[in-house]
């Protein structure tokens, strides 16, 4: 912090009243003026391509210093053709539809009073992220275009990136107009900011996290504020006994191998006793190069499967890593949803659609899928553009979060001089 005097909790203080009255100001915002600063946020991207990279080379050096992994330096690493993306994505935000004032319903009372209810800003967000810089952007631009103003915390190993990504992104808004305080980024890297952050009851009206478990987990313990998040995508597919044999290979292989780090992709294989193409299923997983940890029934389809124990069943592994067992039914499978899923995504294979429309129903999880690979959980293969990230949660928001689930509601009422009796 600049100010060595400065606590934590004044920190966001002030952060937090400077985001309320800009939230205040954005409220009123037209939907045009908020596509065209995301434009010029754009361009302010693009013509600080190079002071990006140079703030990037720093983290870089220091995570390579500091022994962090291959990985973890690849999500972190920004080059031309990564902040151009970046660019572009803010761009396409500035082009989805604007949620703020959109009419959710309307009706007159007989007493002549008219009722709607209308979409309006959620208002101050802060956002808790780690190690990725693009999220810096991805963040202020959806916050931007749903009328919220945000606080912004990256993770301390990107923290020379986000700071020029943020500078950049400033500039965009303001020559277009809009105030700056609608996009504060956290200027120091002391964890306890966060803790902060998470009790900033009347400062900040939501806490949206996207990291690791850890961090998530942190956040939904101490929060005081709103959380919305999730923590583990333990995802099931069901094999129903009536599935199709080449469909669900398929879908089996892609829901698991596509991209095994994502949170949408399967970790549990659920497959119906009375379905007798099994061992294809769980041979097609391990040619792929998928490691098989299964019960006594799926280990006896191949020697090439690994014994599963109780702790894999809530295992979010993302990696090629898959939990399989034998389920007598629907009831069987859903009961083991019930107890080792995550309330994330969740699909059944079958060609009955009475069996599929009851796992629909039945099954409690954000997102439910039928004959549809589960890596589809994603706000842009749903069509709602950029997304926040995905809730699990039963409250405001379900499934992925993007424009409209940065907003909530509030009620109109329109007289010409009622009183109540």
């Amino acid at each position: 912090m600049n100010d060595l005097t400065q606590t934590p909790e004044m920190l966001i203080a002030m952060m937090g009243a400077k985001a309320r009255r800009a939230a205040s100001e954005m409220a009123l915002v037209s939907s045009e003026r908020k596509a065209q600063a995301l434009i010029a946020a754009a361009r302010a991207l693009r013509d600080a391509t190079g002071r990006i990279i140079l703030a990037n080379r720093t983290d870089m050096e220091r995570g390579a210093a500091n022994g962090l992994s291959s990985a973890m330096l690849d999500r972190l690493r920004l080059d031309d053709a990564r902040i151009a993306a970046v660019a572009e994505a803010v761009e396409q935000v500035a082009h989805l539809d604007d949620p703020v004032g959109t009419l959710i319903d309307a009706v007159e009372r007989p007493n002549g009073l008219k009722l709607s209810r209308v979409r309006v800003p959620l208002g101050v967000i802060g956002i808790i992220y780690e190690s990725r810089p693009n999220v810096t952007a991805d963040a202020a631009a959806l916050g931007l275009r749903s009328g919220n103003a945000v606080i912004l915390r990256g993770g301390s190993e990107a923290i020379e990136s986000n700071r020029a990504i943020h500078a950049a992104m400033v500039k965009g808004i303001t020559e277009a107009g809009l105030p700056a305080d609608a996009v504060q980024y956290v200027p120091t890297t002391d964890r306890a900011v966060v803790g902060a952050m998470l009790r900033a009851v009347g400062l900040i009206d939501i806490i949206i996290p996207r990291g690791g478990k850890s961090l998530v987990a942190r956040v939904q313990e101490e929060a005081r504020v709103p959380v919305l998040a999730h923590l583990d995508g333990i995802c099931h597919i069901y094999v129903h006994a009536a599935a199709d044999p080449d469909m669900a290979k398929q879908i089996v292989v892609n829901a698991k191998m596509r991209r095994t780090g994502i949170c949408g992709a399967m970790e549990t294989l659920l497959i119906d006793r009375a379905y007798p193409q099994a061992e294809a299923l769980i041979e097609a997983l391990l040619d792929a190069r998928c490691e098989v940890r299964g019960d006594d029934a799926i280990r006896k389809m191949d020697v090439r499967v690994d014994r599963v124990e109780d702790g894999d069943w809530g295992t979010e592994y993302l990696d090629a890593i898959v939990s399989a067992r034998l389920v007598d039914g629907m009831d069987d499978a859903l009961a083991h949803i019930a107890s080792h899923g995550s309330h994330h995504t969740d699909a059944v294979i079958t060609a009955d659609a009475g069996v599929a429309e009851q796992f629909l129903a039945r099954c409690d999880s954000a997102i439910v899928m039928w004959n549809a690979s589960t890596q589809f959980a994603d706000g842009g293969e749903f069509g709602l553009g950029a997304e926040i990230g995905i809730s699990t949660g039963r409250l405001h928001a379900r499934g992925p979060v993007a424009l409209e689930g940065l907003t909530t509601y509030k009620w109109v009422v329109r007289g010409s001089g009622q009183i109540r009796p």
